[in-house]
This record gives structure tokens, sequence and C-alpha cells, in this order.
């Protein structure tokens, strides 16, 4: 039979599980530049590795 964890003893054991943050790359639209997630559309200008992809979305350009 298997004892009951404690709190303090699974806290202890996940405080050092913490998040990282996201790759981000620019935005390879010279005009745009923007923060984009690698190997993704751009959601700002729709380019993605020189070339429009997706039309832009209205308002954030």
């Amino acid at each position: 039979m298997q004892h009951r964890t404690s709190r303090a003893r699974a806290r202890h054991r996940r405080a050092h599980w913490k998040t990282s943050a996201p790759a981000l790359t620019p935005c390879t639209n010279p005009l745009c530049g923007k923060a984009t997630a690698p190997h993704r559309v751009c959601q700002h200008c729709g380019f993605y590795r020189g070339r429009a992809v997706l039309s832009p979305v209205d308002g954030d350009t």
C-alpha cells in the first residue's frame, strides 16, 4: 500500500516547473517585421517565407 503524498512534498517537487517564453522571430515582410512564431504565417500581414500567403487582417496593418 502506498502512502499519501503531503501537500508540502508535492509542492516542493513542483517548485521548478516553470513556463518559458514562446520563441518569436521577426516577420520576413520588410514592411512588417513584427514578432511571429517560427514556421507560421504572420497574423499581421499574411506573409510566410517572403511570400504573401493570406490576405492581411483588417485594422492591424
